[in-house]
């Protein structure tokens, strides 16, 4: 009796061993680990106000199951331009990244950027978010699973010598982040120098470049009003420009997921992600102007009258998108007309 008494222990603890064990490794199994690689500093705006609470949100609903690791800066290596490749080979799980880096490449996003075309960043990141499910989704963003697609406020000039008149931009070098806003600065009478942002604190040093077109934001992060006396904003509803930025993962690590951290995922994607991703990033652009204030800066309104002498010179801009489009396939002025009428839209609410 003793003897099975014994055995039976030996066999209960085994058992109990070995469903610890598995129910271990099952655990273990079902945690993930997500790098998140982008191009800014970790103290800048986006990374600290954008990025770092949805990456927070995501531990925090998946009970600790899912941990964000972010790379600030390109730390796992390669250049802003290849961030949405290391995202769909797998190269990194997410990352945040300027669709605009590889020209060309998502055609229907850049509806977005023609100038002129913005409100304000919540309006237009919602309408992006609802163009993107309906004519993107399955076509330019097919190889990835997005996250969030947004834009952030005003763009505007920001140079060494003052842009007061349309006139004032024949001969500048602007950086440009791309290839719209590169073809709009051409036809505005500037050059355009295509540079990813984290370059423009060094070309502007350099005297490669006599400014850049970037929102007020990010300006504090770059040191662009230690480095440029003038900042030209446009009046009126519509800013000259803005940049379309997606939240892209890779789509095997998307799917692979079990149920319940996909829809932790889900719970923090889609058109409120999206929309407080560009609010947040807006909102910060009155510090930043502030900063410049701050520092003695000549600060430039165009009034309405100059702005529509600005919005004429950028109509070449319009038809040549379509036209680029028809020659994909792509009916250009369908889509700049459900955008604009998206964008007025949510502008109403």
């Amino acid at each position: 009796m003793k003897t099975l008494s014994i055995k039976s222990l030996a066999l209960a603890g085994a058992v109990a061993a070995a469903s610890w064990l598995s129910s271990t490794a099952a655990g273990v199994a079902q945690e993930v680990t997500l790098r998140l690689h982008q191009f800014l500093p970790a103290q800048a705006n986006v990374p600290k106000l954008v990025l770092d609470k949805w990456a927070d949100d995501v531990e925090a609903d998946s009970n600790g199951r899912i941990k964000v690791e972010r790379y600030p800066s390109m730390q796992l290596g390669g250049t802003p331009p290849q961030l949405m490749d290391q995202a769909i080979d797998g190269t990194v799980d997410v990352v945040w990244t300027v669709v605009g880096y590889t020209p060309g490449r998502f055609p229907r996003a850049e509806v977005f950027e023609l100038p002129f075309m913005m409100t304000n960043a919540d309006a237009t990141s919602r309408a992006y978010w609802d163009l993107f499910e309906k004519e993107m989704k399955d076509a330019d963003f097919k190889d990835v699973h997005i996250v969030g697609t947004w834009v952030h406020g005003p763009g505007m000039i920001h140079s060494k010598t003052p842009v007061a008149k349309l006139e004032d931009m024949n001969g500048l070098k602007l950086r440009a982040p791309t290839r719209i806003i590169t073809g709009l600065l051409g036809e505005l009478g500037a050059t355009a120098v295509g540079l990813p942002v984290p370059a423009v604190t060094e070309a502007l040093s350099k005297g490669v470049i006599d400014g850049a077109v970037i929102p007020w934001e990010v300006t504090t992060a770059l040191k662009v009003p230690e480095l440029v006396n003038n900042h030209t904003e446009f009046g009126g509803d519509h800013a000259l420009y803005t940049t379309a930025f997606v939240l892209a993962m890779n789509k095997d690590r998307y799917e692979g997921l079990p149920d319940d951290l996909k829809k932790v995922i889900d719970d923090n994607s889609g058109q409120e992600f999206s929309a407080f991703a560009g609010s947040t990033q807006a909102s910060a652009d009155g510090p930043a102007r502030q900063i410049a204030v701050d520092h003695g800066n000549n600060i430039i309104t165009l009034e309405e009258a100059e702005v529509a002498r600005w919005r004429e010179a950028a109509q070449p801009v319009y038809a040549n998108w379509v036209k680029e489009m028809e020659a994909k396939g792509i009916d250009g002025q369908a889509l700049i007309d459900e955008a604009r009428a998206l964008i007025d839209k949510y502008t109403a609410k």
